[in-house]
């Protein structure tokens, strides 16, 4: 017990405390972190995820909602026949274990590296597809297509680089 009253002694008086100004400087996070969850696009700015619901599926707490739609060439939101017209993702059920990460097969959903979540009220927690989507490329969906363009859900890859 002694040896354990020393040790908490000598880290408060030996020891220099560690303050990190949360708002001005961020924690960085560890590479394996999953944290908030965000839907990716393609370089054409279409939608990654094809509606399939396998991450809805994969989840243990029930909390991701899909609900697919057909597409069309006059309105296209993602490649194939199939989009997510509605995605949900109830954060307070959440529990972050990746597995929907693990079962997209387009690797649309994506855990990150954003810790800051917060809401006030219960619908504030449910995420939509609207907050989720990726925003950072210039084209919006849904876009016009060529008929025939878009045949199969997953275009066809260049060799990986990785």
């Amino acid at each position: 017990m002694l040896k354990g009253l020393w040790q908490t002694l000598k880290s408060m008086i030996f020891e220099k405390p560690i303050t990190i100004q949360y708002p001005e400087q961020k924690r960085p996070v560890r590479q394996r972190f999953r944290g908030r969850h965000s839907l990716k696009r393609y370089d054409n700015g279409l939608e990654k995820c094809i509606g399939c619901a396998l991450c809805a599926a994969a989840c243990p707490a029930d909390a991701i909602f899909v609900e697919a739609s057909e597409n069309t060439d006059e309105e296209r939101y993602s490649p194939g026949e199939r989009y997510a017209s509605t995605y949900e993702i109830n954060m307070l059920r959440c529990i972050f274990c990746g597995f929907c990460e693990d079962a997209c097969p387009t690797e649309a959903i994506v855990l990150g590296d954003n810790y800051e979540i917060s809401f006030t009220d219960r619908p504030g927690s449910i995420y939509t597809k609207d907050m989720l989507l990726d925003a950072t490329t210039a084209k919006p969906t849904p876009q016009v297509t060529k008929p025939g363009e878009f045949t199969k859900a997953v275009p066809v890859m260049k060799d990986p680089s990785d």
